[in-house]
């Protein structure tokens, strides 16, 4: 079986974006019962056009129902799963028991595959999920590749995905209260603040005034205790087939189109040429916190990004590639930019990496301006590399 590259999507012009830069599949959310509630989402008839869509390119897509549902949740996920296996989702993803009896009730022929919400952490758990019928089992983060072969030893007919790249949770396998406590916004129904990335300090318990802080510093801007770095196991991939993972997973559904691009189009890459100095660098191309490998080869001290909550990538995200002919391009602008910089082309194809002067730059009305600053606005500029329609270009920062 070839290893998939699982890709998030959080709306259709991801979703897009996820295939053209090589993803095999997309997970993607309703616009209920997902665990990505401030992700623009899908409605039930974008839901329907993106699995019609995949399907033309011999993709997948996979819907999350991945919240711990509430009796009031029940009376409507019926419906929703019945609809999902009409349009022919190629799996619902899930963690809550009775969400599960109501997938397998209404829709017995939609794939299950059980979320790393259950805490999929040992053999005997993915085993009782398979003799349940699920055809796929999502790993929890926390598994050692030698855990995760064991897994894959004692019940080899499942399928076995694992995350490979991006953002940690600081709690057991996502199963955090911190948001619901401090915010009022449950993260296990979708509604998480993120407070892990929050800059924290300590007050004198005997003290209510201002002068009872005691600031944490790390770098004159406090210290993020909670804070987890990310996940890069680009470097690991072979390691993870020999151990049985069948399909890797990216991620994401909150990140700019920008960051998929760039992350799957590393992976792509690394899937199909192996990893290299390349795929190294393209990964600090986009905005991530210092890079780990968790638990991969056992117990792991140094998970936890002190300094700051995210860093900033080596690029700057400039435009969208919406048309392009001999010598020219038309892009939506993303950020500012002006004739005179040099501009880099990020592509699924063999454009990949190369740059270009801009020399001009005319407005959808055919102005010309040296300096390109309104947002979404469609430019036509000089290129001497016939590029298409996805393609994206970016500047590298001095």
């Amino acid at each position: 079986m070839k290893t998939e590259l699982l890709a998030p999507a959080g709306n259709f012009s991801k979703l897009k974006t996820a295939f053209y830069f090589g993803a095999d599949a997309a997970y993607i959310g309703g616009k209920d019962f997902s665990l990505r509630s401030f992700a623009d989402n899908f409605t039930r008839g974008q839901l329907a056009e993106a699995v019609k869509y995949a399907h033309t390119l011999n993709k997948k897509v996979y819907v999350t129902a991945n919240i711990y549902a509430k009796n009031a949740d029940l009376c409507l996920i019926e419906d929703y799963f019945a609809f999902l296996q009409s349009v022919g989702a190629d799996a619902a993803i899930v963690s809550d028991c009775g969400v599960i009896y109501a997938a397998k009730k209404s829709a017995p022929n939609l794939q299950l595959h059980i979320s790393t919400q259950a805490n999929l952490t040992n053999k005997y758990a993915v085993k009782f999920w398979h003799g349940e019928g699920a055809a796929r089992a999502i790993l929890a983060r926390e598994l050692s590749l030698e855990e995760i072969s064991e897994i894959h030893s004692f019940v080899p007919e499942i399928e076995l995905e694992a995350f490979v790249h991006g953002a940690m949770c600081i709690s057991y396998s996502g199963r955090c209260l911190l948001s619901d406590y401090l915010a009022n916004r449950p993260s296990n129904r979708g509604e998480c603040v993120q407070a892990c990335r929050w800059n924290y300090r300590i007050r004198k318990q005997d003290s209510l005034s201002d002068s009872g802080w005691l600031d944490m510093e790390e770098d004159g801007r406090g210290t993020y205790i909670l804070n987890s770095k990310d996940l890069n196991m680009s470097a690991h991939l072979n390691e993870l087939i020999n151990a049985g993972v069948s399909s890797f997973k990216i991620e994401g559904r909150m990140k700019s189109e920008y960051y998929l691009a760039t992350v799957i189009n590393a992976y792509r890459r690394c899937m199909d040429g192996g990893y290299n100095g390349v795929v190294e660098r393209e990964l600090l191309t986009a905005a991530h916190r210092d890079y780990t490998t968790a638990y991969a080869f056992g117990a792991n001290n140094s998970t936890v990004n002190y300094s700051d909550s995210q860093a900033k990538g080596d690029c700057d995200y400039i435009a969208n590639v919406t048309d392009a002919g001999e010598g020219y391009a038309l892009v939506e602008m993303r950020g500012r930019f002006k004739v005179g910089d040099v501009l880099e082309v990020l592509s699924p194809n063999q454009n990949f990496g190369k740059s270009f002067k801009v020399e001009y730059a005319l407005t959808s009305v055919g102005a010309s301006v040296d300096d390109c600053k309104l947002v979404q606005e469609i430019y036509k500029i000089n290129c001497p590399y016939r590029l298409n329609s996805g393609d994206i270009l970016r500047r590298r920062k001095i």
